[in-house]
């Protein structure tokens, strides 16, 4: 990994959204597609021209940040979610017409893992735990009630006001 080689910062996003099964069950497997990617597009508009946002699997995302610390991967969590609650699609969109949340899980090298999978793994793991405890809410890594290994972040992001 070159952020080993040169001690550069490199930051995970492991995003998911929930209930997604209702977007398709309720307005169908077109309207689920319209969702992810207007995702696609609010991630695109949000990020840096260096973030990597890539679709990992059904309705998950993995955003790496390349020269990219904790602390700045954290604000750009916030970000994704401040845009998702203003963003502008149409009233008729499967995104405005459906409002849905994400929940997010952070990791940063070096500060959570040392080799890629791992880092994946941790912020794959934070998103997951609020997705237990309290899709909507949010923790941070350093609350007691989160597991070191989990990450350093858990949060969830809006679509609804």
């Amino acid at each position: 990994m070159r952020a080993t080689r040169f001690g550069h910062p490199v930051s995970v996003i492991f995003f998911d959204l929930d209930y997604f099964k209702r977007v398709n069950d309720s307005h169908g497997h077109q309207a689920g597609s319209e969702v992810l990617h207007e995702i696609g597009r609010l991630l695109l508009k949000t990020l840096r021209s260096t973030d990597v946002p890539v679709r990992y699997g059904g309705d998950e995302f993995v955003i790496l940040m390349p020269e990219t610390s904790k602390d700045q991967a954290v604000a750009a969590a916030r970000r994704i979610g401040g845009r998702s609650r203003t963003s502008r699609s149409s009233p008729t969109s499967p995104m405005a017409r459906s409002g849905f949340t994400a929940s997010l899980g952070v990791a940063a090298f070096p500060d959570d893992a040392r080799d890629p999978e791992a880092l994946i793994r941790r912020a794959d793991e934070a998103m997951y735990r609020v997705k237990a405890d309290s899709r909507g809410g949010g923790l941070r890594g350093g609350d007691a009630c989160v597991p070191e290994r989990a990450g350093t972040l858990t949060t969830a992001v809006s679509s609804e006001p």
